[in-house]
């Protein structure tokens, strides 16, 4: 796994230095744009409307849109210094019952792991969120983004999830069409509820799959064995040049192997010099 983070879990006056390592894989069947005449890649330009040109990442700055077609600009110095000292540091405020938590606040997972000679600190503390059922609350800055995040117990591991803060739920009151009040025939309610009550069971996360990525996967196998009239093959665009560079380096070692010729016997030449004079 490739380390995303490094830092150190604190509560109280204990310090716990973990590496995060992301938690869950996108598996998504991705597509590229291609030219459908050369099937060639198409690329995506970083291009000035306005100057109708291609633009250089150093002449690119951060811009903050607070009125339409106005922005507040940043440089990468002044948004470092916005960062919170803490932002090595996943500090824990809380702890809370899981069930406090609605599943709307989760974002993304990651697993920690200890780090250096903190196994001793982190072992203490899975144990201690362990054997209380607790989860923690805490504050962590990502990639410059400050989330809020809980931390829990996955097997052996501690297991960080950023949250969302309140403010970025979106209220339920701004969803249209939800009724006022929730009228139902009570005989199709208990009809509902032992429907329910007959397909509950123990959750099992090893029996559901991803059925369309799969049949997306089986599709691409079939049109490759197939060979089908939609397999191309993009031209070797930009390998011209590093293969007559290969060719002139052939063809120079050729030619210093091969001995000079030897120069024309210069006696000749003094008597064919007066006939064509002559003439």
């Amino acid at each position: 796994m490739h380390t995303v983070w490094k830092g150190a879990i604190s509560f109280g006056l204990v310090h716990v230095p973990v590496k995060m390592f992301t938690a869950t894989e996108d598996k998504d069947v991705h597509f590229r744009s291609i030219h459908k005449d050369c099937g060639t890649p198409i690329s995506n330009k970083r291009t000035c409307l306005h100057c109708d040109k291609e633009v250089g990442l150093d002449e690119i700055a951060k811009g903050f849109e607070y009125e339409k077609g106005k922005f507040v600009l940043f440089n990468e110095e002044e948004l470092e210094a916005l960062k919170p000292e803490s932002a090595r540091v996943i500090q824990i405020l809380d702890f809370v019952d899981l069930t406090d938590i609605d599943p709307l606040y989760y974002q993304k997972a990651y697993y920690l792991s200890p780090d250096m000679a903190g196994a001793g600190a982190y072992s203490l503390l899975l144990e201690a969120i362990k054997q209380t059922g607790k989860i923690g609350i805490a504050k962590i800055s990502i990639r410059s983004k400050s989330s809020l995040a809980a931390i829990r117990v996955v097997g052996n591991c501690l297991c960080m999830e950023t949250m969302h803060y309140p403010d970025e739920i979106r209220s339920i009151a701004h969803v249209p069409n939800l009724p006022d009040q929730v009228n139902v025939n009570e005989k199709e309610l208990q009809m509902a509820k032992m429907l329910i009550e007959q397909l509950s069971e123990t959750f099992d996360p090893e029996k559901y799959t991803d059925d369309y990525r799969i049949a997306m996967l089986e599709a691409i196998q079939h049109k490759i064995a197939g060979e089908s009239v939609d397999i191309i093959a993009a031209p070797a665009a930009g390998r011209t040049n590093v293969i007559d560079l290969m060719a002139a380096l052939q063809a120079s070692l050729e030619a210093a192997k091969t001995p000079p010729a030897a120069p024309k016997s210069k006696r000749k030449s003094p008597a064919k010099k007066p006939k064509e004079i002559v003439s």
